[in-house]
Protein backbone atom coordinates (compact mmCIF):
# COMPACT_ATOMS: atom_id res chain seq x y z
CA UNK A 1 0.00 0.00 0.00
CA UNK A 2 1.48 4.06 -0.81
CA UNK A 3 0.82 6.49 1.43
CA UNK A 4 -0.06 9.96 0.31
CA UNK A 5 1.47 12.54 2.11
CA UNK A 6 0.31 16.55 0.90
CA UNK A 7 2.83 19.23 1.46
CA UNK A 8 1.78 21.83 -1.14
CA UNK A 9 0.53 24.25 1.41
CA UNK A 10 1.72 27.58 1.97
CA UNK A 11 1.33 26.89 6.16
CA UNK A 12 0.66 30.46 6.63
CA UNK A 13 0.49 30.64 10.05
CA UNK A 14 3.98 29.43 10.61
CA UNK A 15 4.78 32.30 8.77
CA UNK A 16 8.38 32.56 10.12
CA UNK A 17 9.56 29.12 9.14
CA UNK A 18 7.90 28.58 5.55
CA UNK A 19 8.82 32.23 4.22
CA UNK A 20 11.92 30.15 3.07
CA UNK A 21 10.48 26.25 2.72
CA UNK A 22 7.25 24.34 2.73
CA UNK A 23 5.86 23.81 5.99
CA UNK A 24 6.79 19.58 5.94
CA UNK A 25 10.31 20.50 5.91
CA UNK A 26 10.74 22.70 8.99
CA UNK A 27 12.21 20.41 11.65
CA UNK A 28 11.88 18.61 15.10
CA UNK A 29 14.96 17.59 16.54
CA UNK A 30 17.08 18.34 13.67
CA UNK A 31 14.81 16.11 10.96
CA UNK A 32 11.96 17.48 8.36
CA UNK A 33 8.46 16.65 10.45
CA UNK A 34 8.02 14.83 6.77
CA UNK A 35 10.32 12.70 7.91
CA UNK A 36 8.84 12.27 11.43
CA UNK A 37 5.71 11.01 9.41
CA UNK A 38 7.32 8.96 7.17
CA UNK A 39 8.91 6.91 9.91
CA UNK A 40 5.59 6.64 11.08
CA UNK A 41 4.66 4.68 8.43
CA UNK A 42 7.38 2.73 7.99
CA UNK A 43 7.01 1.47 11.16
CA UNK A 44 3.74 0.07 10.11
CA UNK A 45 4.76 -1.20 7.31
CA UNK A 46 4.60 1.16 4.61
CA UNK A 47 7.56 2.28 2.77
CA UNK A 48 5.89 3.29 -0.76
CA UNK A 49 5.15 7.15 -0.60
CA UNK A 50 3.64 9.86 -3.10
CA UNK A 51 4.16 13.57 -2.30
CA UNK A 52 2.11 16.07 -3.53
CA UNK A 53 3.97 19.22 -4.09
CA UNK A 54 3.08 23.08 -4.20
CA UNK A 55 4.65 25.58 -2.70
CA UNK A 56 8.57 25.41 -3.10
CA UNK A 57 8.07 22.17 -3.72
CA UNK A 58 11.70 22.31 -5.51
CA UNK A 59 13.29 22.36 -1.70
CA UNK A 60 11.58 18.47 -1.01
CA UNK A 61 12.73 17.35 -4.14
CA UNK A 62 16.11 18.65 -3.47
CA UNK A 63 16.53 16.86 0.20
CA UNK A 64 15.63 13.44 -1.47
CA UNK A 65 17.87 13.98 -4.08
CA UNK A 66 20.69 14.71 -1.50
CA UNK A 67 19.13 12.50 1.46
CA UNK A 68 22.54 10.46 1.90
CA UNK A 69 24.42 14.02 2.16
CA UNK A 70 21.54 14.93 4.95
CA UNK A 71 21.93 11.51 6.71
CA UNK A 72 25.47 10.67 6.37
CA UNK A 73 29.16 11.47 6.89
CA UNK A 74 30.84 12.47 3.23
CA UNK A 75 34.32 13.14 1.85
CA UNK A 76 34.43 15.41 -0.94
CA UNK A 77 37.84 14.79 -3.16
CA UNK A 78 37.37 18.42 -5.21
CA UNK A 79 40.79 17.88 -6.91
CA UNK A 80 39.30 14.33 -8.47
CA UNK A 81 35.69 15.47 -8.67
CA UNK A 82 34.55 12.42 -6.43
CA UNK A 83 32.20 12.01 -3.11
CA UNK A 84 32.40 9.10 -0.82
CA UNK A 85 29.62 8.32 1.43
CA UNK A 86 30.41 6.37 5.10
CA UNK A 87 28.05 4.54 7.02
CA UNK A 88 25.46 5.44 5.16
CA UNK A 89 21.58 5.57 6.85
CA UNK A 90 19.34 4.53 4.34
CA UNK A 91 15.48 4.07 4.50
CA UNK A 92 13.63 1.49 2.58
CA UNK A 93 11.56 4.53 1.06
CA UNK A 94 10.32 4.50 -2.42
CA UNK A 95 9.11 7.91 -2.79
CA UNK A 96 7.76 9.89 -5.97
CA UNK A 97 7.81 13.22 -5.86
CA UNK A 98 4.23 14.93 -7.82
CA UNK A 99 3.70 18.95 -8.63
CA UNK A 100 -0.09 19.40 -7.91
CA UNK A 101 0.14 23.35 -8.16
CA UNK A 102 0.50 26.08 -5.75
CA UNK A 103 -2.87 26.93 -5.69
CA UNK A 104 -4.67 23.67 -6.18
CA UNK A 105 -7.05 22.80 -3.08
CA UNK A 106 -5.99 19.29 -1.08
CA UNK A 107 -9.17 17.89 -3.00
CA UNK A 108 -7.39 18.89 -6.43
CA UNK A 109 -4.09 17.01 -5.09
CA UNK A 110 -5.73 13.75 -4.47
CA UNK A 111 -7.06 13.79 -7.95
CA UNK A 112 -3.92 14.59 -9.75
CA UNK A 113 -2.04 11.82 -7.80
CA UNK A 114 -4.29 9.15 -8.68
CA UNK A 115 -2.58 7.79 -11.85
CA UNK A 116 0.44 7.13 -9.07
CA UNK A 117 -1.59 4.82 -6.83
CA UNK A 118 -2.04 1.61 -9.44
CA UNK A 119 -4.34 -0.80 -9.09
CA UNK A 120 -4.07 -0.44 -5.37
CA UNK A 121 -7.51 -0.93 -3.76
CA UNK A 122 -7.10 1.36 -0.89
CA UNK A 123 -4.10 4.28 -0.37
CA UNK A 124 -3.28 6.22 2.79
CA UNK A 125 -3.74 9.80 3.09
CA UNK A 126 -1.82 12.28 5.47
CA UNK A 127 -1.54 15.98 6.23
CA UNK A 128 2.32 17.00 5.99
CA UNK A 129 2.12 18.76 9.42
CA UNK A 130 0.67 16.65 11.99
CA UNK A 131 2.12 13.96 14.79
CA UNK A 132 0.64 11.30 16.59
CA UNK A 133 0.99 7.70 17.34
CA UNK A 134 -1.56 6.65 15.35
CA UNK A 135 -1.77 2.86 14.80
CA UNK A 136 -1.81 3.17 10.68
CA UNK A 137 -1.73 -0.69 10.16
CA UNK A 138 -5.31 -0.92 12.68
CA UNK A 139 -6.81 1.79 10.93
CA UNK A 140 -6.17 -0.09 7.68
CA UNK A 141 -7.54 -3.15 9.01
CA UNK A 142 -10.41 -1.14 10.12
CA UNK A 143 -11.16 0.06 6.49
CA UNK A 144 -10.79 -3.07 4.98
CA UNK A 145 -13.68 -4.28 7.62
CA UNK A 146 -16.08 -1.63 7.24
CA UNK A 147 -15.84 -1.72 3.95
CA UNK A 148 -16.60 2.11 3.02
CA UNK A 149 -15.04 4.31 0.38
CA UNK A 150 -12.99 6.58 2.98
CA UNK A 151 -11.87 6.39 6.33
CA UNK A 152 -10.90 9.38 8.54
CA UNK A 153 -8.81 9.11 12.14
CA UNK A 154 -10.70 10.87 14.52
CA UNK A 155 -8.82 12.43 17.42
CA UNK A 156 -9.78 14.39 20.59
CA UNK A 157 -7.66 17.77 20.15
CA UNK A 158 -5.23 18.85 22.92
CA UNK A 159 -6.51 21.65 24.92
CA UNK A 160 -3.85 24.67 24.43
CA UNK A 161 -3.65 25.65 28.30
CA UNK A 162 -3.46 23.57 31.70
CA UNK A 163 -6.26 23.56 33.57
CA UNK A 164 -6.90 23.38 37.71
CA UNK A 165 -8.11 20.61 38.98
CA UNK A 166 -10.97 22.59 41.61
CA UNK A 167 -12.88 21.23 45.15
CA UNK A 168 -15.64 23.98 45.25
CA UNK A 169 -13.22 26.87 45.12
CA UNK A 170 -9.95 24.33 46.67
CA UNK A 171 -7.03 24.02 43.96
CA UNK A 172 -6.25 20.31 44.12
CA UNK A 173 -3.63 20.33 41.42
CA UNK A 174 -3.07 20.86 37.67
CA UNK A 175 -3.66 18.95 34.77
CA UNK A 176 -1.67 20.19 31.53
CA UNK A 177 -2.90 20.74 28.43
CA UNK A 178 -5.96 18.58 28.72
CA UNK A 179 -8.41 17.07 25.65
CA UNK A 180 -10.77 19.57 24.43
CA UNK A 181 -14.54 19.69 24.74
CA UNK A 182 -14.64 16.27 24.14
CA UNK A 183 -15.39 16.65 20.52
CA UNK A 184 -14.07 14.48 17.99
CA UNK A 185 -12.34 16.20 14.84
CA UNK A 186 -10.57 15.13 11.39
CA UNK A 187 -6.74 14.12 12.89
CA UNK A 188 -5.86 14.22 8.83
CA UNK A 189 -4.94 10.45 9.01
CA UNK A 190 -7.12 8.70 5.60
CA UNK A 191 -7.26 5.66 4.20
CA UNK A 192 -9.19 5.90 0.90
CA UNK A 193 -10.31 4.29 -2.07
CA UNK A 194 -8.87 5.45 -5.28
CA UNK A 195 -13.06 5.60 -6.08
CA UNK A 196 -13.18 8.63 -4.34
CA UNK A 197 -11.96 10.64 -6.70
CA UNK A 198 -15.17 10.48 -8.42
CA UNK A 199 -16.18 12.98 -6.08
CA UNK A 200 -13.83 15.43 -6.72
CA UNK A 201 -14.20 17.75 -9.82
CA UNK A 202 -11.13 19.44 -10.19
CA UNK A 203 -8.09 21.91 -8.85
CA UNK A 204 -10.84 23.77 -6.70
CA UNK A 205 -12.55 21.56 -5.21
CA UNK A 206 -11.69 21.14 -0.80
CA UNK A 207 -11.55 17.57 0.45
CA UNK A 208 -12.73 18.41 3.61
CA UNK A 209 -16.05 20.39 2.06
CA UNK A 210 -17.55 18.72 -0.62
CA UNK A 211 -16.37 15.54 -0.85
CA UNK A 212 -16.15 14.79 2.45
CA UNK A 213 -19.94 15.80 3.32
CA UNK A 214 -21.07 13.95 0.20
CA UNK A 215 -18.92 10.76 1.25
CA UNK A 216 -20.97 11.14 4.11
CA UNK A 217 -24.27 11.76 3.24
CA UNK A 218 -23.86 8.58 0.86
CA UNK A 219 -22.89 6.44 4.19
CA UNK A 220 -19.26 5.99 2.39
CA UNK A 221 -17.11 7.81 5.66
CA UNK A 222 -16.09 5.52 8.41
CA UNK A 223 -14.35 7.33 11.53
CA UNK A 224 -11.88 5.73 13.21
CA UNK A 225 -10.91 6.40 16.69
CA UNK A 226 -7.66 7.44 17.92
CA UNK A 227 -7.49 7.49 21.70
CA UNK A 228 -3.81 8.38 21.64
CA UNK A 229 -1.00 11.36 21.24
CA UNK A 230 -2.18 13.53 18.32
CA UNK A 231 -0.69 17.22 17.29
CA UNK A 232 -0.85 19.86 14.57
CA UNK A 233 2.04 21.79 14.13
CA UNK A 234 -0.30 24.98 13.03
CA UNK A 235 2.00 27.95 15.09
CA UNK A 236 5.82 28.51 16.41
CA UNK A 237 4.41 27.38 20.07
CA UNK A 238 2.52 23.45 18.25
CA UNK A 239 6.53 23.64 16.89
CA UNK A 240 7.92 24.64 20.31
CA UNK A 241 5.91 21.84 22.27
CA UNK A 242 6.79 18.98 19.41
CA UNK A 243 10.59 19.94 19.85
CA UNK A 244 10.36 19.96 23.42
CA UNK A 245 9.17 16.27 23.57
CA UNK A 246 11.85 15.32 21.11
CA UNK A 247 14.47 16.55 23.15
CA UNK A 248 13.12 15.45 26.06
CA UNK A 249 13.47 11.43 24.78
CA UNK A 250 9.78 11.24 25.25
CA UNK A 251 7.85 11.78 21.91
CA UNK A 252 5.00 9.81 21.83
CA UNK A 253 5.22 9.43 18.03
CA UNK A 254 8.26 7.84 17.66
CA UNK A 255 7.40 4.69 17.02
CA UNK A 256 10.90 3.53 15.25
Amino acid sequence: MKAVLLAGGLGTRLAEETNVRPKPMVEIGGKPILWHIMKTYTAHGITDFVICLGYKGYIIKEYFRNYFLHTSNVTFDIRNNKMEVHHAESEPWRVTLVETGEATQIGGRIKRILPYIGDDDAFCLTYGDGLGDVDIAASIAYHRKEGRLATVTAVQPPGRFGALKLDGSRVTGFQEKPLGDGGWINGGFFVLSPKVGEYIEGDLTVWEREPMERLADEGQLSAWFHHGFWQPMDTLRDRSYLEGLWTSGKAPWKNW
